[in-house]
């Protein structure tokens, strides 16, 4: 197995701001279709967005315009930028492999947007 770990989460004001950064334990993230999820407490898991090895990225409806999903050249870091949060972007955010594989574990990043 490989271990990610997701950071950069937190509370944070609707219409504030987040990035989220996630890395392999050890090593680089090797996976050519990688993607940011959330799920909120009560609520399924959910890919949000997405980005391919030839830099090719895709989003969820809901978030589409207000996030930014990129990935450093090296391959060693996958990010998610969040602007203009709003109350039902909470929750634990993870990133893996699209579609999801247990091979890769992360404990997540909470986000809380609230006033």
């Amino acid at each position: 197995q490989v271990k990610l770990v997701e950071s950069g989460g937190g509370l944070v004001q609707p219409g504030g701001s987040l990035r989220l950064s996630c890395a392999a334990s050890g090593s680089s993230l090797t996976m050519n279709f990688m993607g940011w999820y959330r799920q909120a407490p009560g609520k399924e898991r959910e890919l949000v967005a997405s980005i391919i090895s030839d830099g090719s990225t895709d989003y969820a409806h809901s978030v589409k315009g207000r996030f930014t999903i990129s990935r450093d050249n090296a391959r060693i870091t996958l990010y998610l930028q969040m602007n203009s949060l709003k109350p039902e972007d909470t929750a634990v955010y993870y990133c893996n492999r699209v579609p999801w594989s247990t091979y890769y574990s992360g404990q997540g990043t909470q986000v809380t947007v609230s006033s």
